[in-house]
Formats: structure tokens, sequence, C-alpha cells
């Protein structure tokens, strides 16, 4: 009664719209979900769509890991003295070579004078002893000397030329605790705090005093570990074929810290465990990256890329800002012959970039929606507008 008594007051204009009406609530009711209706007249939102990116893209393993210091040095006191200066400040950026502590010198320089002194006297002593052999040796032609003579300055020629040696020797040495006396960074790193303050002796009973630390900071090394599942997985890809260090060495490995799209830092596989852990299941796998703006510190967790052996032939990409997710799971929109918006669920491989591999649920020929996302609503037919994709 009152469906007609609306018709009436109406007219045709009334029954069309109920029509209507009734026509959107069935399609609800079948759908499950809700549907925006496209009314006569009514412009068709304009929607931005790619088609998938077909390309060749090869198997990656992730894996949780951390970062390492390449070389982590604690600067000792090889000789006995008072600490007189520190010539770095802590946390300090330092290249090889660069002076960072000075010992007590006077001790060390005074011995090396001894030293020197030593020697000249052994080969003043060597320049005599051969002058009398050549003397004694012409007088024993005359018979104006005896072999007796001859043979005792011959032995003082010989233990001259020994005793040079030796005082050579102790030369070297006291040169050597000399230097000692100036510790010198051993390569290009970054200074910890020192751990001793100037005044005091070290080096001494026997002690191997430690000065501060150093840390090599470029490049530095990424370490996780894998299952022995996913090596044996990885050695089948390279159809059980055992890699040269050569050729491992070759291997690209990718790191980047939790706060960090994609994998920006780069390098190479440096060494793999030759067993598995027992006690953990797992491989010790090292990569090498360079690290010159210093992002990785040692002991930070970062995630690392491995690839798996084996390349996919004509995977599928689309933008990653594309994929939604529910209760279903990810999916996509995608556009079917006329047009209107269908909801696909599908499977995910890597991130290349800020491209996503589907691994399955996308063809080849199928428009993805990649913008204007809230008015791309299922069921709902849209104007197409054909966009370029990105990498």
């Amino acid at each position: 009664m009152i469906k007609h008594s609306f018709m009436r007051s109406f007219g045709a204009a009334g029954r069309k719209l109920a029509c209507l009406m009734v026509a959107v609530a069935v399609m609800v009711a079948a759908s499950g979900r809700p549907v925006q209706a496209q009314f006569p007249g009514q412009a068709l939102p304009t929607i931005p769509v790619v088609l998938p990116k077909v390309q060749n893209v090869s198997e990656y393993l992730e894996i949780p890991g951390n970062a390492a210091a390449v070389s982590e040095v604690k600067l000792i006191a090889r000789v006995v003295g008072y600490l007189e200066k520190l010539h770095f400040a802590d946390g300090a950026l330092v290249r090889k070579g660069d002076l960072l502590v000075t010992i007590q010198q006077d001790q060390y320089k005074a011995q090396l004078q001894q030293a020197q002194a030593q020697l000249q006297l052994q080969q003043a002593a060597l320049v005599y002893a051969k002058t009398e052999t050549a003397r004694y040796t012409a007088l024993l032609k005359k018979d104006a000397a005896t072999q007796v003579d001859v043979d005792h300055w011959n032995f003082e020629r010989q233990s001259a030329e020994a005793n040079i040696l030796a005082a050579q020797a102790q030369v070297a040495i006291a040169q050597l605790n000399l230097n000692y006396t100036e510790v010198r960074a051993p390569f290009d790193g970054q200074m910890g705090k020192h751990l001793v303050d100037p005044g005091n002796v070290v080096g001494g009973n026997g002690q191997q005093t430690a000065l501060a630390e150093i840390v090599q900071l470029d490049p530095i090394y990424v370490v996780a570990n894998i299952s022995s599942q996913q090596a044996l997985q990885i050695r089948e890809n390279l159809n059980q074929r055992r890699l040269t260090l050569e050729e491992m060495q070759r291997i690209p490995v990718e790191a980047a810290l939790s706060d960090e799209t994609g994998f920006p830092h780069r390098g190479t596989l440096e060494y793999v465990a030759p067993a598995i852990d027992q006690a953990t299941g797992t491989l010790l796998v090292r990569g090498i990256l360079r690290n010159p703006d210093r992002t990785l510190l040692p002991g930070m967790f970062v995630n690392i890329r491995l690839p798996m052996g084996k390349s996919m032939q004509g995977a599928l990409l689309v933008p990653d800002r594309a994929l939604q997710a529910d209760q279903g799971g990810r999916y996509l929109l995608v556009l079917d012959q006329n047009d209107v918006v269908q909801q696909r669920y599908v499977q995910l491989g890597e991130l290349l970039g800020t491209l996503r591999v589907i691994t399955s649920g996308l063809k080849p020929d199928d428009r993805v929606v990649v913008g204007e996302l809230w008015r791309a609503t299922p069921g709902t037919k849209v104007a197409p507008q054909m966009t370029t994709i990105g990498g």
C-alpha cells in the first residue's frame, strides 16, 4: 500500500528511482559488500591503473643479522714508562699512522745512543784488527814476526766483525723500543674512550696495559646464521655445485637497518663457515660492505638479503603501494573486461625497490589499480587511466 502511494505521489520518476533502489539493495545482499551505484548521468571516477611489469628476477633469502667490526684493537703499551701525552680526543676519527699516545722517551733515547756508541767502538776495533793483520802478515814473510802473531790478529779481526753484528742488533732493539714509545693508529678508524690518564706508569711489571681502543668502521661486516634447510636449498639451486672462494666472494650481499626502505647497503659475501653449528643447527655467513658514512655500527641489528642462486623467469611486479590487506590476506584491486573493480588476493615475493613481486593470483594482462584506492570500491565501474609503472 505504501509502495503504491509513493509511486502515485511521484509518478514515473518515482517509479524509476524506486526500482533503482531495489536493484542496489539486491546487489548488496548478493555480494555481501557495499556497492557504489552509478546513477544515470553521473561521471565515472577516473582511476589510474598499470599493467604488471614483466622481468626476470633472482630469488633472495632475507634473514636477520647484525653488523660487526672488521678490526677492533686494544692499543697496548709495549715499553715501560710514564704516559706523557694523549694525541686524540675520545671518539675521534683517525687515519692509519696517526700519532695517538706518547710514552716517556728520555731513557730510550739514551739507550739508543749507548748502542750506537758501542757499534762505533766495534767498527773501530775492526779497522785496527785488519790493519794489524796486514802488518804482521807482511812481517811474517820477512821472518820478522811469528805465525802466532798473525793468528792473534786474525782472531781479533773476526771477533770485531762478530761484535759489530751484536752491536747492530742492540741498535735495532734500542730503536724499536724508542719507536714503541709512540703508539700510532694501525688502520683508519674511530677511537673509543682512553683507558689510562697521562702521568700513570704503563707497561710495568710485565703487564700489557691497554691505553685505548680503536674500531674500524669502513668496511664493516654483516653476520647472520642461515638454517641447514636454507643451506640445502641454496645448494640444490646450484645443482649441488660447490663454489670456489673466488666465486663465493663475488656473490652480492645487501643489508638494511630497521628504519630503512629497501636494502641500501651493498657488498659481497666474504666468508661461509665450513660446517653446521651442531648446537644451533645453523651455518654462519659473513658479508663485507663499504660504510663510508659510518651508518652501520658494530652490534646494530640489520636485515640481510642473499641470493638463493636461482632466477625467476617472467616474474610479475607491481607497485608495492597498490597492495592492501584484510582478514583474507594481501590483495590487489584489478579491472575486468568491463572496467569493473575486482578484489584479487595474491601471493607476494621479493620487494625490489618500490616494486613487489607477485608469485600467484595475477596475470600479465591484468590492469592493477595504483591510485585513488579509496574510490575504487569492488563492484564499481570506473574510467581507467593507464599510467607508467615505477621501478
